[in-house]
């Protein structure tokens, strides 16, 4: 799978980050990178023990490098968990962890494909 592919199996903005980062070889080395990441078991982990102030700084930390990486449907769905923390809304973070844990797999699983 190509990057541009890549880019399309996860809904993300593959042209804004090409202009953020330049070259392919430097995206595709934040990608993969992306793997190891943690933010998302965080998140996932924080939530289930009620620890929400951590979550929302999880969650705070994937939208960033969603944003960053123009993973535009993980960001979409971890920037309106982020803004559910935020507001002390948990009730709503807990209804959208579901869309936020597809939309991660959705994105690892192209990830991987990438190679």
């Amino acid at each position: 799978m190509t990057l541009r592919e890549c880019y399309a199996a996860l809904g993300g903005d593959y042209e804004g980050v090409m202009t953020r980062l330049m070259t392919e070889k430097l995206v595709h080395k934040f990608v993969l990178k992306f793997l190891d990441d943690g933010s998302f078991q965080n998140l996932k982990n924080d939530m289930a023990a009620e620890r929400y102030e951590d979550a929302f700084r999880e969650a705070h930390t994937m939208k960033g490098v969603c944003l960053n990486l123009g993973f535009t449907r993980l960001f979409e769905s971890s920037s309106e968990i982020t803004e559910a923390l935020r507001g002390g809304n948990t009730a709503k973070a807990a209804e959208l962890m579901p869309l936020v844990e597809a939309d991660y797999m959705q994105t690892v699983s192209a990830i991987k494909q990438l190679g």
